[in-house]
């Protein structure tokens, strides 16, 4: 009776001790069966389009990420990755997509739809804008990613859309600062309360927060019995939105006190009114 070499039985006992891993040395196993070459490469992108279409985004993104797996070299491949990363944009997976678009940017920056993939990156830090009674990290980081697009693409249909979003983001950011400043000033809290409001006049002029920021500062400085200051931002306010409610309350307080400036002006018709006021104050 022959014997099996050394070498032979070593080989065979190794492949034994690796069953688990192989599927063992009693056959296959149906749980680990090749399952066969992937579907042509077209019908994994299709069948993504299909999915989207249908919105089933979590079946979308598995086609084009198998695409991209099996094909990783074909022209299908890169237009798979945008496409996984909107797909995870559209699950609200902005984590996952902000990666997937950061790596085509790495990969194809010079691609002809790069703009677009730029583009859908800022909607995916913007969509993750919180209201303003929360950290504003995010908005800041929007704003970056929204004005990365404006630089880069500026006569581009991207870049006037990502500007639209970014005065949003800046409105957000101003409500944020009278939010903490209205804070401060009801807790008497003057000078933190100031630099808030005075922030919103100083960095963000073009917002509608103005106005009322402008007549916070008025009542912050009549508290502290700081007349001067008081009709001299009164002055300011009058000057630039005579008809606001704002410039009305602030009129009628240094008219209270009997302190109204000779060349101050009254205050015009066509404010905005108490549901104006209410709306700017609440947002």
């Amino acid at each position: 009776m022959s014997q099996i070499p050394f070498s032979v039985r070593a080989v065979a006992l190794l492949f034994c001790l690796a069953a688990p891993l192989l599927g063992g040395c009693g056959g296959d196993d149906p749980k680990t069966k090749d399952p066969g070459p992937a579907p042509p490469v077209e019908s994994l992108y299709n069948n993504g389009l299909d999915a989207l279409n249908a919105r089933r985004y979590s079946s979308a993104n598995d086609q084009f990420n198998s695409l991209e797996q099996n094909y990783p070299f074909s022209t299908w491949a890169v237009n798979a990755q945008i496409m996984q990363g909107y797909s995870q944009y559209l699950q609200n997976k902005y984590t996952d997509a902000i990666a997937t678009l950061d790596r085509f940017i790495q990969l194809h920056p010079v691609h002809r739809d790069i703009a677009y993939v730029y583009y859908l990156r800022s909607l995916c830090y913007y969509e993750q804008i919180a209201d303003i009674q929360r950290d504003q990290k995010a908005t800041e980081e929007a704003m970056a990613a929204l004005q990365e697009v404006v630089n880069r693409f500026p006569g581009s249909a991207y870049a006037n859309d990502a500007r639209l979003k970014i005065d949003l983001c800046r409105d957000h950011m101003a409500g944020k600062e009278m939010e903490i400043g209205r804070y401060y000033q009801k807790q008497h809290l003057y000078q933190s309360a100031i630099g808030r409001f005075q922030r919103v006049v100083d960095e963000y002029q073009t917002t509608a927060h103005v106005p009322e920021a402008l007549a916070r500062i008025v009542e912050v400085y009549l508290a502290l019995g700081l007349r001067e200051q008081a009709k001299k931002t009164a002055a300011v306010l009058g000057y630039n939105d005579p008809g606001s409610v704002w410039y009305a309350d602030t009129y009628n307080q240094l008219a209270a006190v009997g302190d109204v400036p000779s060349n101050l002006p009254a205050p015009s018709k066509g404010g905005t009114g108490i549901l104006g006021r209410a709306w700017n104050t609440l947002f």
